[in-house]
Parts: structure tokens; C-alpha cells; sequence
């Protein structure tokens, strides 16, 4: 029997892209699909694409009507709306991964310092942090998985062997960072034309992105100690992929070759980690449209710094793609299934 999945938030570009990969999942069937602003109309209508693929009608959000119809459900919502939906279909007994960065944060102080207030602190107790590279026995056994950022994989993906073998100074990382506008999310806005975009680069959120505590959270597990970053997001002119250039102080003697290695080694059973051969960095273009995360690795030993380049495409490993990854495990699937 097929596992029944609702996409809550379906319109959005996290719900576009779970629906173009769980179609070709061959376990799954997704049985709703809801939007507030379109609910009435199908699916289809919206999104030509999917005619004769995707035909159902869009729903409001209502979790006992949801309830019946999945096991499972993808929340696809912003910020602070997500957190209710959580709660509400972990009480009817739903599998629920989030997408939104409401459970993302163990300390909901932290969260509230950075987002506004939290009114499902209780859940956090169960939540598992969602990235399957350092959480994958946790993850199999969760019924509230917490998503990551798409800034946070490239960045944690790329920093986690130098943290777990103690090779960096950790008052010396700088994680410098630059996303397609899809990581801005579908709703319209000013900054985000084409006009505003286009032949144009530009910094934003410096000092005060929210995905910093998250970075923090889980580079500080990882180092077992406090971690403190600078994170510095930039936007392209693109509609997808995430390119993280992540520069650090060496505590040892290191050389290029042994750096490498360490990749090599720390990731050789990862199905969507790719190490580059040395000497080589990968672009957003390589990873478009799948659930890799691609790091190329050089030590520069004039400045005895490390420097790390991750990239992912931010819809796919960054959200929706990783969110069906987490969905395999939990269930019992092969972990690559429908993401390959």
C-alpha cells in the first residue's frame, strides 16, 4: 500500500517542488493538497504543468478533514502559522514534517529572540532536527521532523568534519553565502522583481539573518562547545541553488591533500553528500533540481586558512527534496527513493 502524504501549503515553492518529486515516488500518493488564497481550484489550474498529474482540488486547511485522508503530512506554511498546524495534527495523530522554521530551534527562547513568540513550546521536546547526514538515527524514530534551512545545509554540511575532528579555530569562521530568489518564498515582493534583480548582487540580512542561530545550534553540537559565527547571505540573480563559501583559521598543521581526505573519509557513506576531486569546486548549476550537496575543499597555506565551497540547489536539499528524505527514513523506504 502507498503511504498517504498531504502537502499542507501546497502553492508555495517548497509545495510546487514536493509535488514535482513525490509524483515520481513510487511509495507514496499524495491524497491533499491546501492553500488558503486558492482553495476551490484545482491544482492543475494553477500549475499547467501538472495537468493529469496532479488534479486535486486545493482545500482550506482544516486538520480533522486532512486527518482522514494522510498519514503524513509536509507543512509548507510560514513562519509562526506552522507551529498550530503542528500541534494539530500531532493530536490526531499525524506524522508531520515542517518545513517553516518553528521547531528548528531546541531553545524557544532563542526562537522568540529571533522570530516572536512560540505558542507550541511543548513539541519542541520531540522534535528531531531534520538532517539525515548527522541525525539519521533519530530521524527513523520521529513523528515531528524539523526541516532545515536551506542557508543551514550548505553551511553545517560544509563545516561538520572540520568541527567534529577539532581542525578549525571556532572564533574564526566566516560562512559567506548566495541563493536564487525562490529562497525568499513565492509571495510578492518589491525587492524580488525581475527589475530589482536582475543584473544586480547584493548583501542582505547582514548581521541579524534569521538562520544564524540555527547555523550556531548545530555547529556548537557538532564542536561540542559554543560556536559564534559571521554569516554574510547574499542574493543572485537566479531562481534556484545555494552557493556557501566558508573560510576558517587551521588549529594544526594541515595541507590540501589531508583536508580532502578528511571529507572523503567523513562522508564516504553519505547517498547525497559529492566530495570533489581536489582542486575542484562545484557550481549551483551542477546540483539543479536534485537532493546533492556538492563541497569542493582547499587549504591555503599562506593564510593557514581552510576554505570550504558547499553547494545545493535551496529547493531541493535546502527544503523539499531533503524534507522527502527525511520522509524514507522515517518510514522505512530506501533513503534515496524518488530523489535519484
Amino acid at each position: 500500500m502507498s503511504l498517504k502524504v498531504a502537502i499542507i501549503g501546497a502553492t508555495g515553492y517548497t509545495g510546487i517542488e514536493l509535488a514535482r518529486l513525490l509524483l515520481r515516488h513510487p511509495k507514496v500518493e499524495i491524497t491533499a493538497v491546501t492553500s488558503e488564497r486558492s482553495a476551490g481550484e484545482a491544482f492543475s489550474k494553477i500549475f499547467p504543468a501538472f495537468q493529469g498529474r496532479l488534479d486535486l482540488t486545493l482545500e482550506a486547511l482544516d486538520p480533522s478533514t486532512i486527518a482522514k485522508k494522510a498519514e503524513l503530512v509536509f507543512l509548507g506554511l510560514p513562519h509562526h502559522e506552522a507551529m498550530g498546524a503542528a500541534k494539530a495534527f500531532r493530536d490526531l495523530g499525524l506524522k508531520v514534517i515542517d518545513l517553516s522554521a518553528d521547531f528548528r530551534l531546541r531553545d524557544a527562547a532563542t526562537y522568540e529572540a529571533w522570530y516572536g513568540q512560540h505558542s507550541a513550546q511543548a513539541l519542541l521536546e520531540e522534535t528531531v532536527y531534520g538532517l539525515p547526514e548527522l541525525y539519521r538515527d533519530s530521524i527513523v524514530k520521529a513523528d515531528l521532523i524539523a526541516n532545515p534551512g536551506c542557508y543551514p545545509t550548505s553551511c553545517i554540511l560544509g563545516l561538520a568534519p572540520l568541527l567534529r575532528e577539532k581542525k578549525i579555530a571556532l572564533d574564526t569562521i566566516h560562512c559567506d553565502s548566495k541563493s536564487g530568489t525562490s529562497g525568499a518564498g513565492r509571495s510578492a515582493k518589491t525587492e524580488l522583481l525581475f527589475c530589482e534583480v536582475n543584473e544586480s548582487f547584493k548583501a542582505y540580512g547582514v548581521g541579524k539573518h534569521r538562520h544564524t542561530p540555527e547555523i550556531e545550534q548545530e555547529l556548537s553540537v557538532l564542536a561540542e562547545e559554543k560556536v559564534v559565527i559571521t554569516f554574510t547571505p547574499h542574493l543572485v540573480p537566479m531562481d534556484r541553488g545555494i552557493l556557501s563559501t566558508i573560510y576558517a583559521k587551521a588549529t594544526g598543521a594541515m595541507d590540501s591533500k589531508s583536508l580532502h581526505s578528511l571529507y572523503e573519509k567523513f562522508y564516504a557513506k553519505e547517498p547525497f553528500v559529492r566530495i570533489r576531486p581536489l582542486g575542484v569546486f562545484p557550481a549551483t548549476h551542477e546540483v539543479r533540481m536534485s537532493n546533492y550537496c556538492d563541497i569542493g575543499v582547499h587549504f591555503d597555506e599562506r593564510t593557514e586558512r581552510v576554505i570550504v565551497v558547499s553547494a545545493i540547489d535551496n529547493l531541493t536539499k535546502g527544503a523539499s527534496g531533503q524534507a522527502i528524505q527525511n520522509m524514507n527514513l522515517r518510514m522505512g523506504f530506501e533513503e534515496t527513493l524518488g530523489l535519484l
